[in-house]
């Protein structure tokens, strides 16, 4: 019971779509500009980097402050608490009720989720994944197969550094709804038509 409450608080919380906030300070709905998606890199390209930088941080705090309240109302199930309420973030985030459950893609989410869990539980969690997201991205130049790249190491991570079973299926599950999520920009790597970074949205 207690993780479907901490889904549901997870959820509220992560339906503050903070593109969508910072689009309205730009007098823009990014629903209608760009991609159309309601996440950092549209944001970026849309707006610009102080506004991509915004809503980039807002979607990560709004991840760790779920995981922190749930895990402080269910003390006894502290960490599982705290994975989801992240989780309810995530699918805030992604399917808000109040914009027809169009929303964004969920990275900055999970990196929320990843921050709050390494530093609640063990650090090294944070490494690889961010080493591995960032360096793909700057890599790359494409910030989808940076995103892609760090929700596949995510429940790697978690297996490899001993996480229990329950924690390594919920970020297996959230590591494909984010593959899910980005299925229109694989499709656009395959043909070699995605945006790298820093490039005009063609």
């Amino acid at each position: 019971m207690f993780r479907l409450i901490c889904m549901i608080i997870g959820y509220c919380i992560g339906c503050i779509e903070t593109a969508h906030v910072v689009g309205k300070l730009w007098k823009v709905d990014l629903r209608q500009h760009g991609s159309g998606n309601l996440g950092t890199t549209n944001a970026l390209r849309v707006l610009g980097k102080k506004a991509g930088a915004m809503v980039f941080i807002g979607d990560i705090l709004k991840s760790v402050i779920a995981f922190l309240i749930c895990r402080a109302i269910f003390k006894d199930n502290a960490t599982v608490a705290g994975l989801f309420g992240s989780a309810g973030a995530v699918l805030g985030h992604n399917y808000p009720f109040y914009l027809n459950f169009k929303g964004g893609k969920g990275i900055a989410v999970m990196i929320g989720m990843t921050a709050a869990l390494a530093f609640t539980t063990n650090p090294l969690l944070a490494i690889p994944n961010a080493l591995i997201g960032f360096g793909l991205a700057f890599g790359t130049r494409y910030v989808s197969v940076g995103s892609l790249g760090f929700s596949v190491c995510l429940p790697v991570s978690c297996y490899f550094l001993g996480y229990e079973r329950e924690i390594v299926l919920i970020t297996l599950c959230f590591s494909a709804l984010a593959v899910w999520r980005h299925r229109g920009n694989i499709k656009k790597l395959l043909n070699g038509t995605e945006n790298r970074f820093g490039s005009k949205k063609k």
